[in-house]
């Protein structure tokens, strides 16, 4: 896999990652039409296999470094790498498009349109952005170089669900994949739920 290609994106580097989720290796990708880097946190052979346990992760700085509670990103990146090392095999794509592709310094303007009242969907159209910006097929194109056959999904994100089945990745099953509600979040993700259409 070391110089693999699929659409636009290449493996430029691979390590060991001890963390204190579990051991894994982590890839660096490059996508070529933009540059832009991406990861994937993976665990055990997965190399033509089947049912592999699989989380497509957005960055989300404030939750998943610095341990927000306006959102359960971290929580759900935290449990799903659990989840795979319990497992012993399983990939996290950690895909950067911060703030639902509308990038950190918006997203803290929508913190700050969010504090007035407003939830995280018409805030961003608030800034003149899409609902989510977010696009997969880069993680489309990382199952492909990883050379995976077929996954069982974590996720509550039906955009997700439809991405990968268009691109014909096999879906064995979904995985309901949620962080913990608190005080902080439980208007997102009632948005998420009632606007967003997640599986909550």
């Amino acid at each position: 896999m070391k110089s693999a290609k699929v659409i636009g994106v290449k493996i430029v580097a691979k390590a060991k990652l001890p963390s204190k989720y579990g051991n894994f290796i982590i890839y660096a990708f490059r996508k070529n039409l933009d540059g832009k880097e991406h990861l994937a946190i993976v665990k055990g052979n997965i190399a033509s296999q089947e049912n592999v346990p699989l989380r497509i992760h957005s960055e989300c700085l404030t939750g998943d470094a610095l341990g927000s509670l306006r959102c359960d990103c971290g929580d759900q990146l935290r449990k799903s790498l659990r989840h795979i090392d319990k497992k012993g095999k399983g990939v996290v794509i950690y895909l950067r498009q911060e703030g639902r592709g509308i990038g950190l310094n918006n997203k803290i303007k929508a913190y700050a349109l969010q504090d007035k009242g407003m939830d995280t969907y018409d805030a961003n159209v608030k800034l003149g952005f899409k609902p989510d910006e977010r696009t997969y097929e880069i993680a489309d194109a990382i199952i492909r170089v990883l050379k995976i056959k077929s996954v069982l999904l974590m996720t509550n994100n039906p955009e997700k669900i439809k991405a990968l089945n268009e691109s014909h990745i096999q879906i064995k099953k979904i995985i309901k994949h949620c962080g913990k509600t608190n005080d902080f979040n439980r208007g997102y993700l009632k948005t998420k739920k009632t606007k967003f259409k997640h599986l909550l």
